[in-house]
C-alpha cells in the first residue's frame, strides 16, 4: 500500500489534475535511499562509541565489539525493505548527512553520540562527583554549615526564644528583655535590622516562640499564664484564658493559672498548640476557641503527686505528647488519651533539675533530652528504661536550653552555659549512633541558649546570653537565609531630609495667601539646601568662657552662678562660734549698717 501511495502521490493521473484545477503537480516526486541513510548514521555512531570507549575504558573494547555485532545483523534485518519511498529532496538527504560527518572532526569530549554504554561503564567525572558525595557521607563534620557567620543583634539581654517560618523567609527572637524582633531576610540589607519590634507580653519574659505548620501564626509563650498567638506581621489573632486559681482539680479550670514554661504547635493539624505551666498541667488548644482548653494531661510523681512540667513537644506524627518534668521523668501520652501515660521514664535525669528540652528525631524513633543536670541523652521510647546514649559535662544554666536534629537525622546539636567571665558558650555537635563528640563551635563569650537547624535553609540559628542571634551557613550546602541579605550594600541615610518644612493645607485660603503645592520633595530639598538660612548649621555651645560675643556654658546670671556654685565643696571645718563672731569687733568700731540707722 505504501508503494501505491507513493505512486500516486508522486504521479496524479492528468485527468483529474486538470478537472481540479493544480496541473502543476505533473512532475514525478524525487526519491531517496531510506537504507543508505541509516547505514551511513550507524557506521557514524559505531566509529565515534569505539573512538570514545577505547579512551576511556580500553577493556570494554569486547562489548563494544559484541555491540557493534549486534548493530549490523540489526542493519542487515533493515537491509530487507527495499520498497522505493517519498520524502525530503536530495538536498535534505545531503544536510543530513553534513552534521553526522562533521561530528568526526570534532574533539572526543563533546557530548556523547551513539547507541548507549555498556552496562557498568562509568565516566571518569561521574567517579570523582560519587567520591566526594562518598566523602561526605563518611564525614560527617563536612556537612556542618559553619565557614561563615553573621550576628543579628537582639538587644543585650538573653534571646530566650528562637522561631523560623517552614520556608525559612523570616526568623524571630525574643528575649528577657520582653522584646519579640522579626527578621526579613530576603528584605534585609548589610546593616541587618529588624523589620518589626513589639513587647507582645508586655513586662514577662519571652519562653518560647514557633511559626506554625503553614507558617501563618506564631505561637508566643512568655511568663505569664496566657499564651498568646500573632499572625505573620505580629497582629494578635487570640490569647489563651486564664484559669480560675481557686479550683483545686485542673481539669475544671477552662485555663492556666501559673506561669507557661514551654509550648509548640501540633505538626499536622495548624490550628491546634501544646502549652505545660506551673499549675502541674499539658493543655491543647484550638486557635479558633480561646475559651477553653481542648484536652488537659496532668503528669504524676510516683506517688501520685502533682509535677511540674519544665517542656513539652509533640513527635513528628502528633500522635504523642512528651514532657519533661521536674523530678527528673519523661512522660509520653497517646494525644487521643489523656488518664494514663503510654510511655514513662521515671529517671530520666536528676530530681530536682529542669529538663529544658524534648525532642524527636526526624524519623520519629528515637527522642532526645536535655536536662538540666548537665546531660544530653537520646531514648528509644519503646525501650524506655535507660538511654541508648547519654554525654555529660554539658553545663546548662537556662529552662529553655535546646537540643536539635540535623537535617539528614544522624547529629545532633546542642549549647552550652558559662558564668560571666568562664570562657565562651560553645555548641556541641554529636553523631547519633554512638555520640561520639564531632565538631564544637565556639560562639561567644556568653552562654548558648537556643540552637535550630532549619531543614530547607541548611543553616544553623544560635541564640546567646548576651543578646545575639548568630546564623550559621555555608555558601555552597546552605539555601536562601542569610545568603540573601549579606550580598545588598546598605542603605545611604538621606541628610537633607531635616531640612524640609512642613506644607500646611489650607483650602480655602484666598489665593494671595495660598502656599505655592510642593511638587516634588527632592527638588524642595535640593532648593533648601542652597538657602543659607534654613541650610545654617546651628552653633555649637561655648564651653568655657564666653567669646565672640556669646556668653559661655556657665553663664553671668545669678542662677546659673548658683548652679554653679551648689556643686561647689563648702565644708567649713573651723569654730561656729568663732565664724559668727569673726565681724563682731569690725561692726562695733566701724558700725555701717545698723548702728547708723539706730542712731537718729
Amino acid at each position: 500500500p505504501l508503494v501505491a501511495d507513493a505512486e500516486m502521490l508522486g504521479a496524479p493521473d492528468p485527468e483529474l489534475a486538470a478537472t481540479m484545477g493544480f496541473s502543476g503537480f505533473g512532475k514525478k516526486a524525487r526519491t531517496f535511499d531510506l537504507e543508505a541513510m541509516f547505514e551511513q548514521t550507524r557506521r557514524t555512531a559505531v566509529e565515534r562509541s569505539r573512538k570514545v570507549l577505547g579512551k576511556k575504558r580500553s577493556h570494554f573494547n569486547v562489548n563494544v565489539l559484541n555491540f557493534s555485532c549486534r548493530e549490523t545483523t540489526s542493519s542487515e534485518s533493515e537491509d530487507s525493505s527495499n520498497e522505493e519511498l517519498t520524502g525530503p529532496s536530495m538536498q535534505s538527504q545531503s544536510s543530513a548527512k553534513g552534521p553526522a560527518e562533521d561530528t568526526d572532526g570534532d574533539d572526543d569530549d563533546d557530548e556523547f553520540i551513539g547507541p548507549p554504554l555498556p552496562p557498568g561503564f562509568k565516566d571518569s567525572d561521574d567517579d570523582n562527583d560519587n567520591d566526594d558525595t562518598e566523602e561526605e557521607d563518611n564525614n560527617p563534620v563536612k556537612k556542618i554549615p559553619d565557614s561563615h557567620e553573621i550576628t543579628l543583634q537582639h538587644g543585650t539581654k538573653t534571646v530566650s526564644a528562637l522561631g523560623l517560618d517552614p520556608s525559612g523567609a523570616r526568623l524571630i527572637t525574643g528575649g528577657y528583655d520582653y522584646d519579640v524582633k522579626f527578621w526579613d531576610f530576603a528584605g534585609m540589607d548589610a546593616s541587618l535590622q529588624a523589620f518589626r519590634s513589639l513587647q507582645p507580653c508586655e513586662c514577662h519574659q519571652i519562653k518560647s516562640l514557633q511559626y506554625s505548620s503553614t507558617g501563618d501564626v506564631i505561637l508566643v509563650v512568655s511568663g505569664n499564664s496566657q499564651a498568646k498567638v500573632l499572625d505573620r506581621d505580629g497582629f494578635p489573632v487570640m490569647e489563651c484564658i486564664k484559669g480560675d486559681q481557686y479550683i483545686v482539680d485542673m481539669t475544671n479550670t477552662k485555663g492556666h493559672t501559673a506561669m507557661l514554661n514551654s509550648g509548640c504547635w501540633h505538626p499536622k493539624i495548624k490550628e491546634e498548640f501544646l502549652t505545660c505551666s506551673n499549675d502541674g498541667t499539658v493543655r491543647t488548644w484550638d486557635v479558633n476557641n480561646e475559651k477553653k482548653h481542648k484536652s488537659v494531661f496532668k503528669p504524676r510523681s510516683v506517688q501520685g503527686k502533682r509535677v511540674i512540667p519544665t517542656t513539652c513537644t509533640y513527635s513528628r506524627d502528633g500522635k504523642l505528647i512528651a514532657a519533661g518534668c521536674q523530678d527528673g521523668s519523661i512522660q509520653i501520652w497517646d494525644r487521643n488519651m489523656s488518664v494514663h501515660t503510654k510511655f514513662h521514664c521515671r529517671q530520666a535525669h536528676a530530681s530536682g533539675t529542669d529538663t529544658s528540652c524534648l525532642t524527636f528525631s526526624y524519623d520519629g524513633t528515637v527522642l532526645a533530652s536535655r536536662g538540666g543536670d548537665d546531660t544530653l541523652k537520646i531514648w528509644d521510647i519503646r525501650q524506655f528504661k535507660k538511654p541508648l546514649n547519654s554525654v555529660d559535662g554539658l553545663p546548662s544554666f537556662f529552662p529553655m536550653t535546646d537540643c536539635c536534629f540535623s537535617p539528614d537525622d544522624k547529629i545532633l546539636v546542642t549549647g552550652t552555659s558559662v558564668k560571666k567571665g568562664g570562657g565562651s558558650g560553645k555548641l556541641f555537635f554529636f553523631y547519633r549512633e554512638t555520640f561520639e563528640k564531632l565538631y564544637e563551635i565556639e560562639v561567644t563569650d556568653a552562654s548558648v541558649v537556643r540552637c535550630l537547624w532549619h531543614p530547607k535553609l541548611n543553616q544553623i540559628m544560635v541564640g546567646t546570653g548576651n543578646g545575639l542571634a548568630k546564623v550559621y551557613y555555608d555558601p555552597v550546602k546552605s539555601q536562601r537565609g542569610a545568603k540573601l541579605c549579606v550580598v545588598k550594600t546598605k542603605r545611604k541615610e538621606r541628610q537633607a531630609e531635616t531640612l524640609t518644612q512642613d506644607y500646611i493645607i489650607t483650602p480655602h485660603a484666598l489665593p494671595m495667601f495660598r502656599e505655592p503645592r510642593q511638587r516634588s520633595t527632592r527638588k524642595q530639598l535640593e532648593k533648601d539646601r542652597l538657602d543659607p538660612l534654613k541650610s545654617h548649621k546651628p552653633e555649637p555651645p561655648v564651653a568655657g568662657a564666653g567669646r565672640g560675643g556669646r556668653v559661655g556654658t556657665h553663664g553671668v546670671t545669678l542662677s546659673s552662678y548658683i548652679v554653679k556654685n551648689i556643686a561647689l565643696d563648702k565644708t567649713d571645718d573651723s569654730n561656729p562660734r568663732e565664724a559668727i563672731l569673726r565681724h563682731a569687733k569690725e561692726a562695733e568700731e566701724n558700725p555701717y549698717w545698723v548702728a547708723p540707722a539706730y542712731a537718729k
